[in-house]
């Protein structure tokens, strides 16, 4: 397994999510003017009220400092594990691949679902794309079982439920369809991306 793929020395390739993480930090210290009821994803507004900023400031604003913490750690693995994937262009092209596709997902195939917050579903986003990388340029052990206890994950959200470490100290319910949206919505931006780039020889 090359574990020399992650991280990266160059503080440079950190001030995205560097930046992303004040952004979450920067909204969230915002909610102490604005309510949570004008920033999070809310169906009613969106659909009849045209608040169609929701659409993104739904995935910005947690619920609480845990909700936000979470996600602050899951940004930080993601980062460390993939962060020299892709130029800080091509992440913005995820991110906003990601952030539709669960938009989309909600207002299409979620009609019961009133309301949403938080970074969750975009960063499984994330995550996807940077797996999608893996594939394109090591397909090594490294790369299958990432890929493997990313899929594991998933799978349990659907027939079992939240991750128990997580359920128990969040104090909302998990949304898991958030992360399949945003799952499928970066892995599609990723391959589209990444399509173009020459393919190694396989290492399995």
């Amino acid at each position: 397994m090359d574990l020399a793929r992650l991280g990266h020395a160059d503080v440079r390739a950190w001030r995205a999510p560097l930046g992303l993480a004040v952004l979450l930090v920067l909204v969230q210290w915002s909610g102490t003017f604005l309510s949570a009821a004008t920033l999070r994803y809310d169906r009613a507004a969106i659909v009849a009220g045209g608040e169609w900023y929701r659409l993104v400031s739904g995935h910005l604003y947690h619920h609480d400092a845990t909700h936000l913490g979470w996600n602050l750690a899951g940004l930080a693995l993601v980062a460390w594990l993939f962060v020299r994937e892709y130029m800080p262009g091509q992440w913005l092209a995820i991110l906003v691949g990601s952030t539709v596709a669960v938009d989309v997902g909600f207002l299409i195939l979620e009609p019961q679902l009133t309301w949403y917050v938080g970074f969750s579903g975009v960063l499984h986003g994330l995550a996807a794309a940077g797996l999608v990388s893996w594939w394109m340029r090591y397909r090594d052990a490294m790369t299958l079982i990432a890929s493997a206890v990313f899929a594991l994950k998933l799978g349990w959200e659907h027939t079992v439920g939240a991750l128990p470490f997580t359920a128990e100290t969040l104090s909302i319910p998990v949304v898991h369809a958030a992360h399949t949206y945003g799952a499928v919505g970066g892995a599609v931006t990723a391959w589209l991306l990444s399509a173009r780039r020459p393919r190694p020889a396989p290492s399995l």
